[in-house]
C-alpha cells in the first residue's frame, strides 16, 4: 500500500461507487473487507488504482453480489374499485331526462376527496360530465353539491372507502339545474346583491381619501361571519328557502346582512333593518337550523338570523315611539 494517495487523473473523480457497471461483489467470508479498503483509500493509505484492483478481485470471486441503486419493483396493489352514482341531465339533448349514471373508480389511483374522483371521471372516463370547481381547498365554494344526502363541498368531502356502498352525488337541491351538477345561482346572487354587502357611509365626500379604522374588539365581532364563501350549502338545505326562495333571503344572505349591520364602520344599520321588515325576507326563518348543521366552514347562520330578529325588535320599538 502507498503511504499517500496520489492525485486523481485529470477529469476523474472517485464517487464511492466505482466504475463497475453499478455493482460490486463481496466474499461471504469477508464482508467487511470492502469497507476497510474504502476507509484506507479515504485516509490516504490506498491509491485509487489499488482500490479498484481489490474491488475487481471481489467481483471475480463470484460469491455474493450487492447491487447499488437497484431495487425490486413493488407488486401492483389490488384494485380498490368504488362506485359513484352521479346525477346527469343535459338540456341541450332533446328528450333527455334526469338520470343517475354509474362510474367505477380505482381508489388506488385517485385522490382522497370526492372532487378528485369527479375530476378523474371527467379526465379519464366521461368528458361530458359537468360540474363547477376551482380552488380545491374549501375557499371558493364552487364545488358545492349534495353528496350522500348532505350539502357540502366536494373538495372537502372524503371518499368513503367502503366499496360496498356507492357514493351518490346530486346538484344542490331545490335550485334550477343548468347541467348535470351545475345549479343556477342567479337568484341567490341577486338576493346577495339586494342587501348591499359593502361599507356605506353617510358622508361620501371622504371616500377614497381616509381610512376607516376599527378597534380590535369591534373587529372580533365579525369573526364567524366574514368567513362565509357563499357556497349556498346552507340556503339550499333550508326547507323555508325551498318553498319561499323567491322572497325569503335565506341563511347565507341574512348572515352577510348581519355582518354589515354590526360593522362599527358602517352607518346604515337602520336602513338595512328597514328593508327586512316584510313578512318574508327575514321572518320565514323558523330556526330549523339545517343551515348551521350543513355549513362546510363551521359557521352559524341560524344565530346570526336570531341576532337580526333581536335588532329588529329594538328598531321597531324605536320607530314606534319616535314622533
Amino acid at each position: 500500500m502507498n503511504a499517500t494517495a496520489p492525485a486523481h487523473p485529470r477529469g476523474e473523480a472517485f464517487t464511492g461507487r466505482t466504475n463497475l457497471s453499478g455493482s460490486a461483489l463481496l466474499t461471504s467470508s469477508q464482508p467487511v473487507v470492502l469497507l476497510l479498503c474504502y476507509k484506507s483509500f479515504q485516509t490516504g493509505k490506498m491509491s485509487l488504482v489499488s482500490l479498484r484492483r481489490n474491488l475487481l478481485a471481489f467481483r471475480n470471486s463470484g460469491t455474493m453480489m450487492v447491487r447499488f441503486a437497484q431495487t425490486a419493483a413493488a407488486p401492483a396493489p389490488e384494485p380498490r374499485m368504488k362506485t359513484f352514482q352521479v346525477y346527469r341531465w343535459d338540456p341541450d339533448q332533446p328528450g333527455d331526462k334526469p338520470r343517475m349514471q354509474t362510474y367505477e373508480v380505482d381508489l388506488n389511483t385517485c385522490g382522497p376527496m370526492v372532487l378528485d374522483a369527479l375530476i378523474k371521471i371527467k379526465n379519464e372516463i366521461d368528458p361530458t360530465l359537468t360540474f363547477r370547481r376551482s380552488c380545491r381547498e374549501g375557499i371558493c365554494g364552487s364545488c358545492a353539491m349534495n353528496i350522500n344526502g348532505e350539502n357540502t363541498l366536494a373538495c372537502l368531502n372524503r371518499i368513503n372507502s367502503n366499496s360496498s356502498k356507492p357514493t351518490k352525488i346530486y346538484p344542490l337541491p331545490h335550485m334550477y339545474v343548468v347541467k348535470d351538477l351545475v345549479p343556477d345561482m342567479s337568484n341567490f346572487y341577486a338576493q346577495y346583491k339586494s342587501i348591499e354587502p359593502y361599507l356605506k357611509k353617510k358622508d361620501e365626500s371622504q371616500e377614497g381619501k381616509t381610512q376607516y379604522f376599527q378597534s380590535v374588539e369591534d373587529r372580533q365581532k365579525l369573526d364567524g361571519l366574514y368567513e362565509c364563501i357563499l357556497c349556498a350549502c346552507c340556503s339550499t338545505s333550508c326547507p323555508s328557502y325551498w318553498w319561499n326562495g323567491d322572497k325569503y333571503l335565506g341563511p347565507a344572505v341574512l348572515m352577510q346582512a348581519y355582518r354589515w349591520m354590526i360593522d362599527s364602520r358602517d352607518e346604515f344599520t337602520e336602513e338595512r333593518l328597514s328593508k327586512l321588515q316584510d313578512p318574508f325576507s327575514l321572518y320565514r326563518c323558523h330556526t330549523i337550523m339545517n343551515c348551521t348543521k350543513t355549513c362546510p366552514k363551521g359557521l352559524n347562520p341560524g344565530k346570526a338570523i336570531a341576532e337580526i330578529k333581536k335588532m329588529m325588535a329594538t328598531y321597531r320599538e324605536k320607530t314606534a315611539t319616535s314622533p
